[in-house]
């Protein structure tokens, strides 16, 4: 039976959309692993409704907001955010325990920061589910079994002491940014020597009117080329902002794209607010300028200067009063080419588009699968295994040609002694296991992980997967035996967790069919 996950999000015209936008991306990575997907979310005004209009997912909508409920003062136990639910934390627990106790989830996830470890407790209890946190504040308490934080920071558990009533699994860094799927294989931007045009994205409401005031500020320090500016149709000022353009030729205006890859790869320089699409734009390798419009913003923002990744900017009465103003910026870098090349080669090697697939595998390593490997594995495998991750923690430590590679392929493709098997969860291979026949009840096993999914805790499972399908193959008891370089404390530790007893070099465990298989 397919795994059970749902969302609970929200999105409105002072939220903005980024919220929602992420966690659609974390829906599309789920599905693809095999998942049933539902989402959670307040009509709290016609945002959300307009960017969930043409989704596939099952959406519970919980009730609008009665009342001023914004306006109401929060209580001093309440987080910061709390005024953007529009409800009390009581009454949304109950509506969204309401909404999924019919049919509990396997995992909830929630994305909102109105709401502290008091939600956490109170769903969890009640429903019987993991609870996966997504956050960048770290204001208030959280009580999560994951916690997902996709901004850069040093030290996250320095970020999140003291917030936290049980330890998490830290999902942390810009590796598990959630970005969808366009950005996989999107093209990179080529640097060039001129700034032949500005892109403008300040997220998808800017209700502040941001936008309007980045271009006037463009168009002061004498940028008379072509400025394209982003945005979407739940944008509150989006009349003004078409006069504006209208006004400053040649500026347009572009409205709901289905994603912003081509928008970060077609300009020589971006400016736009540090929330979600900052990292978009470094998986682009986009050079950027970017603006802290929220509070929650002020951290990331320097962080990422400081990396060289961005530069910080800032307009009167913005977030971050001590930026240099965006003027200046615009100056130093329209003059600047190797400044702007750095800021683009060091945005992407930041991110590499694939946070989703890596939080969706994650929460569903549980269920990961085995099957028989085939030929078209071959490419797959060979990427894999001669990856240098991989190959540091292998007895055979080489690289392996491609002619090589296959002819072992074949072999053991059709060999008796031999059972070689790939990891998947969903449409989505993980890793490889193989065993190799030592004695007639003894095998030798050895398996290894996709290098870009490491830390997600998908070893243990992959291995015990392919021991419970070796089993049913064999239907009869046999010992599986592992080998492990001095120093490999990782590959220790997973055969430590999977019942095997020896170390730190040798490892064996006995393995016998279940009733079920036999």
């Amino acid at each position: 039976m397919a795994a059970r996950v749902s969302i609970r999000v929200d999105a409105s015209a002072r939220m903005g959309t980024g919220h929602l936008k992420r966690c659609l991306a974390l829906a599309d990575a789920l599905e693809a692993a095999g998942a049933e997907v539902s989402l959670v979310v307040r009509a709290i005004d016609p945002v959300a409704a307009q960017l969930l209009a043409r989704t596939a997912w099952a959406v519970k909508w919980l009730n609008a907001p009665a009342g001023q409920a914004a306006s109401r003062p929060s209580s001093a136990e309440d987080p910061p955010h709390a005024p953007w639910a529009e409800v009390s934390w009581q009454q949304d627990a109950s509506e969204t325990i309401d909404a999924l106790g019919a049919q509990p989830p396997d995992w909830l996830v929630l994305d909102h920061y109105a709401f502290d470890a008091r939600w956490h407790q109170a769903v969890t209890h009640a429903l019987g589910v993991r609870l996966l946190v997504i956050d960048d504040t770290a204001d208030r308490s959280l009580a999560a079994d994951a916690l997902l934080d996709h901004n850069w920071h040093a030290d996250h558990r320095a970020k999140y002491a003291g917030r936290l009533l049980k330890p998490p699994r830290w999902l942390c860094g810009p590796r598990f940014a959630l970005l969808s799927n366009a950005y996989r294989d999107a093209p990179r931007y080529q640097p060039q020597a001129d700034v032949r045009s500005i892109g403008i994205f300040m997220g998808g409401t800017d209700p502040g009117g941001i936008s309007m005031r980045v271009l006037a500020a463009c168009r002061d320090v004498g940028i008379a080329g072509e400025i394209e500016i982003a945005t979407t149709s739940a944008n509150p000022k989006l009349a003004d902002l078409r006069a504006a353009c209208a006004a400053s030729p040649p500026a347009r205006l572009t409205i709901d794209l289905p994603d912003l890859t081509s928008f970060f790869a077609r300009h020589d320089l971006q400016i736009g607010a540090g929330g979600g699409a900052t990292w978009e734009r470094c998986r682009i390798g986009a050079p950027t300028i970017v603006l802290a419009l929220a509070d929650n913003q002020t951290a990331v923002v320097p962080a990422l200067a400081q990396l060289g990744a961005v530069r910080a900017a800032s307009l009167p009465g913005t977030a971050m009063p001590d930026a240099p103003p965006l003027t200046t910026v615009l100056i130093d870098l329209l003059a600047d080419a190797p400044a702007r090349a750095r800021l683009a080669d060091r945005a992407g090697a930041l991110v590499d588009g694939r946070g989703a697939q890596r939080v969706a595998l994650h929460l569903l390593a549980a269920s990961l699968q085995v099957r028989p490997a085939i030929l078209n594995d071959a490419e797959q495998l060979l990427k894999w295994r001669n990856h240098p991750k991989v190959r540091s923690m292998s007895i055979q430590g080489k690289e392996i040609a491609l002619s090589d590679h296959l002819d072992w392929l074949n072999r053991t493709l059709t060999s008796p002694d031999r059972w070689l098997m790939v990891g998947h969860r969903g449409e989505c291979p993980v890793g490889s296991i193989r065993f190799d026949r030592m004695t007639n009840d003894q095998l030798e096993v050895s398996l290894y992980l996709d290098p870009d999914l490491l830390g997600l805790g998908l070893g243990p499972h992959l291995l015990l997967a392919g021991e419970l399908a070796l089993a049913k193959r064999l239907g009869r008891p046999f010992t599986v035996r592992a080998t492990v370089l001095p120093g490999n404390t990782a590959s220790q530790r997973l055969f430590e967790t999977c019942g095997y007893h020896g170390g730190p070099l040798q490892y064996a465990k006995s393995v016998e069919p279940s009733h079920e298989d036999s």
